[in-house]
């Protein structure tokens, strides 16, 4: 199973959307609270390349971005791929 982290913060309704996203495709992640934890946004802003909005999805260690960016992973056939662990 591939390893998949998300930054999130508590009322965010993109990364519930990214959640539900991949619990469809049977995927479960660890979920690291940025909002409760400031170190670990500035872990998520190191790991992103600067990007401050949530959710930020990691799949295998790859930025895959954010919900917007899950999304179009999932539409040309990454997503499957990183899940896989093939790209």
């Amino acid at each position: 199973m591939a390893k998949i982290e998300i930054y999130s913060t508590a009322v965010c309704p993109y990364c519930v959307a990214a959640k539900n996203l991949l619990k469809a495709k049977g995927q479960e992640w660890s979920e690291v609270r940025v909002d409760s934890d400031p170190a670990e946004r500035e872990t998520m802003l190191a790991r992103s390349g600067g990007r401050r909005t949530v959710p930020q999805i990691f799949i295998n260690d790859h930025h895959v971005g954010g919900y917007d960016d899950l999304v179009a992973a999932d539409r040309s056939g990454q997503l499957a791929e990183l899940l896989a662990g093939h790209a």
